[in-house]
């Protein structure tokens, strides 16, 4: 028998990487502020998780600084590589690495290389 077609699935979903990052930041400094009214009622081997509400809230706070640049710099990373000539004899071209990894653009099972 043959196997149905199958559809092409979807292209993936962008999301707003600030908004979901300061949606989770709230969640954490909202956590941190409850804790902190609650902590003489917490039992003392129990205070870890002020600490970790509060590990939360610094690396969101780090997430949100942070992707925005990294989103800029692999814009511009990407704009430089669109607007240089392929032929530019000061681009040295990619060596084959001899890995046998596969590439997210690459179907597992079938080679690009000959």
């Amino acid at each position: 028998m043959s196997e149905p077609a199958r559809p092409t699935p979807p292209p993936p979903l962008e999301a707003n990487d600030q908004l979901v990052t300061g949606v989770v930041t709230a969640g954490w400094a909202v956590a941190l502020i409850v804790l902190l009214i609650v902590r003489s009622s917490l039992p003392a081997g129990a205070r870890w998780w002020i600490w970790t509400c509060a590990a939360g809230l610094v690396m969101g706070l780090f997430g949100l600084w942070y992707v925005p640049r990294l989103k800029r710099g692999r814009a511009l990373a990407a704009a430089r590589r669109a607007a240089a000539p392929a032929d530019d004899p000061g681009q040295s071209a990619p060596r084959a690495s001899g890995s046998n990894t596969v590439s997210s653009t690459e179907t597992p099972g079938k080679s690009n290389m000959s």
